[in-house]
């Protein structure tokens, strides 16, 4: 498990929108409990849209690009994470992440 707090930031201006604090983790994914900073509620019908659309590949894709235009999500050491594929619901987030492109 990759503990510590990783955040979740605007795209567009880099406005700290969430800290994720690490709560647990099933490799490849780690579970978060949310904290949230002013301007998460701008994006969160964004993840609500994509976690409807899960089991809906053909709607899905565009769904959660429309999330990654939005965010980028940083490590604990507060460098961006390349590729990642994160949901969030409530006061909760799970997600995975890699160094590469998926």
């Amino acid at each position: 498990m990759t503990a510590g707090t990783w955040t979740l930031h605007r795209r567009e201006d880099g406005q700290l929108l969430a800290e994720l604090v690490v709560t647990d983790g099933d490799f490849p994914w780690l579970n978060a409990r949310v904290v949230a900073h002013d301007g998460l509620d701008t994006v969160r019908p964004l993840f609500a849209e994509q976690l409807r659309l899960a089991d809906d590949g053909g709607q899905f894709d565009p769904a959660y690009d429309r999330v990654r235009d939005a965010v980028t999500l940083r490590y604990p050491e507060g460098h961006d994470v390349p590729e990642f594929l994160l949901h969030l619901e409530g006061g909760e987030a799970w997600w995975r992440w890699s160094d590469e492109p998926f």
